[in-house]
């Protein structure tokens, strides 16, 4: 009967052997190999304002309709003459060109400009990485962004991660699904293996699964 049970025990043991390997993402694809410093830098999507960012709205010869203002969590921003004009979803040339429209009932033809002094951006332009991390945040994307980059600023992994059992998740614009692709984090971070660095996309999502043992 004992030597019934070792066996029972002895097969449990292999079928989880064979199980976890393939829980640890083997069925997810993986991505490309980036490199640690891009061979020729090129930049990302126009930027979109979002809640929380810094503006600086310049009307040319009109310094009283000027300001700096931050857009509100509601996502609107008030300025002399304009109240809750919408600011977040927009490139700040769209923002531009609104408040020409609307200060021009006020003034004749008014050149205005926006510039964005501190970022945030929407959400689908943050990069969040949750988890097994020292400092789980979302980061504002730039043009070029690694996962390394992204693993710089939230400190790295913490003692309890799996790192090779980590995911990306990334919105699919074109057939409008989400897809998961494996990341090797603990290879990167800890062997510096190079083939495991993966560009990011702005709305990406790298989750840090803590070690099961």
């Amino acid at each position: 009967m004992a030597l019934y049970r070792l066996g029972r025990v002895s097969l449990a043991l292999g079928v989880m052997g064979a199980i976890l390997p393939s829980c640890a993402g083997g069925s997810r694809p993986e991505l490309p190999a980036a490199t640690f410093v891009a061979t020729r830098e090129m930049p990302s999507d126009e930027y979109v304002i979002g809640p929380l960012d810094q503006l600086n709205v310049f009307v040319w010869r009109n310094p009283e309709l000027s300001a700096k203002v931050q857009v509100r969590p509601d996502g609107r921003i008030t300025t002399p003459l304009i109240s809750d004009m919408p600011a977040v979803g927009k490139t700040p040339a769209m923002l531009a060109d609104d408040m020409k429209i609307a200060l021009g009932e006020f003034i004749k033809d008014p050149i205005v400009s926006v510039i964005v002094e501190n970022f945030s951006g929407t959400y689908s332009q943050q990069i969040r990485v949750v988890g097994a991390t020292e400092k789980p945040a979302s980061i504002p994307y730039r043009a070029n962004m690694t996962a390394l980059d992204a693993m710089i600023a939230v400190g790295g992994l913490n003692e309890f991660a799996s790192g090779n059992r980590s995911r990306l998740v990334r919105y699919d614009r074109q057939t409008g699904k989400q897809r998961e692709y494996r990341v090797r984090l603990g290879d990167l971070l800890k062997n510096g293996d190079v083939s495991a660095n993966v560009r990011l996309e702005p709305g990406d999502v790298l989750i840090i699964p803590q070690s099961m043992f």
